[in-house]
């Protein structure tokens, strides 16, 4: 399946002052599929290492840090020549060698022309003389490659003259519904794509979640695995209020904030849930104005975040009240996994002192520019709440989104992953 970090990778190859590589993402996001597809298509050879498969790797780097000695132990290893330049080494599941991450430093520094790539997860540790590239799940535009890649590239290369969104919109509609359902995650999509069972879906995205669970025991100890699993399991509630700010008294009652702020915080870390803080004042920089006391939580998926709610695939397919009380708290989901791709975090959102709470879901910081984005569920053109904004605060720049596809001023949300160059488009 086809995923949109495939084009960095290929830049990294051709970079002439590049550095080992670290991809990070959550378990199953298909970082492992994805490294391995990037060798086949751009290298002569390929070697690939898994240090949670085979525990005996860690010993080859329990000697020195030396890189070079590595290559000569990891080439005997497996018996056969690595190549500078033609072959690619893949170290996966490198979290589970403390040795082997700490050594992408000294492959910069001794064996540059080496060129080396490691996929982890749950890495929250500084690492000097690397890139790093996050992996998410699937978005939109990734799920609708999978199943139609004509109509994807069709959408790619026309998604803001409106010829593609007028001609298709039906068939477009009817796939972001299908979205909404199964989410992004690879094995779930394919899953769909086999099967066409929701089913077979439903059973996969419980299989995820309940490895999930197990990620939080071995992440925490036991007293914050409660708290780690109740804190995941509250946040589609939390979404499906009408203020969706985060309250630690609807986890459990007698649980405040410092009883519940070390598992907000290892599953932000771990790229399980994503926050969005409030600020204040909408000035520059966000990160003086935030109010890190009221924030908004949401899940790395969208498939996962409905499959938690338990909300039936079919109160989604028929449009259903269950469906009514999440379609909100599902595009704003979908949204906010967006912009942590393209802006990596650092998520804000405001929301006004009067009766009424007029709220932007999200404020992002685009260079020295502050962005105001309303996201909706459905076909609105015009948010109240941004027009507020706009009338307070007079940004330069400001975006709307919704299934809308033939108002200029609006952002189809079928085209949300291309906001940047929307922006360049509008506003430049």
């Amino acid at each position: 399946m086809y995923r949109l970090l495939m084009d960095e990778l290929v830049a990294w190859k051709e970079f002439p002052y590049k550095r080992p590589l670290l991809i990070q993402g959550i378990t199953q996001c298909g970082k492992t599929h994805l490294l391995k597809e990037f060798g086949e298509k751009c290298y002569k050879d390929v070697l690939y290492f898994d240090f949670e498969e085979d525990r005996q790797l860690s010993f080859l780097f329990e000697q020195d840090l030396d890189p070079l000695r590595i290559i000569k132990d990891i080439s005997l290893y497996r018996g056969t020549d690595i190549k500078p330049e033609s072959t690619l080494i893949i170290f996966d599941g490198i979290q589970f060698c403390t040795n082997a991450l700490d050594s992408l430093a000294y492959f910069f520094y001794k064996a540059p022309k080496y060129h080396i790539v490691a996929a982890g997860s749950f890495i929250d540790v500084p690492l000097p003389k690397i890139d790093t590239f996050t992996l998410y799940p699937m978005n939109f535009y990734e799920f609708l490659h999978a199943q139609n890649s004509v109509l994807a590239l069709h959408l790619k290369e026309s998604c803001f003259t409106g010829d593609a969104l007028t001609t298709f919109k039906a068939q477009l509609d009817a796939i972001f519904m299908d979205f909404q359902i199964i989410g992004g995650m690879p094995e779930v999509v394919q899953t769909w794509i086999d099967t066409k069972s929701i089913d077979a879906v439903e059973k996969m995205q419980a299989r995820i979640i309940q490895g999930f669970e197990n990620d939080f025991a071995k992440l925490s100890g036991a007293s914050l695995f409660p708290k780690l699993s109740a804190v995941w399991n509250a946040i589609p509630a939390q979404l499906c209020k009408e203020n969706r700010k985060f309250m630690f008294s609807r986890v459990k009652k007698s649980w405040r904030a410092r009883d519940l702020e070390d598992a907000i915080n290892l599953l932000v870390r771990a790229g399980l849930a994503y926050k969005v803080i409030h600020v204040d004042t909408p000035k520059f920089p966000l990160s003086t104005q935030m109010n890190d006391m009221h924030f908004k939580l949401y899940m790395c998926d969208v498939g996962l975040l409905r499959r938690t709610a338990r909300i039936p695939a079919s109160a989604i397919m028929s449009k259903g009240s269950s469906y009514k009380e999440l379609k909100g708290a599902l595009a704003e989901n979908i949204v906010c996994s967006e912009l942590m791709r393209i802006y990596g975090g650092d998520l804000f959102y405001w929301s006004a002192d009067n009766p009424g709470r007029a709220e932007v879901e999200f404020i992002v910081q685009d260079g020295e520019d502050i962005i105001p984005i309303a996201a909706k569920a459905g076909s609105v053109s015009k948010a109240r709440s941004l027009l507020q904004y706009s009338v307070m605060f007079k940004p330069e720049k400001s975006v709307m989104t919704s299934t809308v596809y033939d108002k200029p001023e609006v952002l189809p949300i079928y085209a949300f992953w291309n906001l940047k160059e929307w922006l360049s488009k509008i506003f430049d």
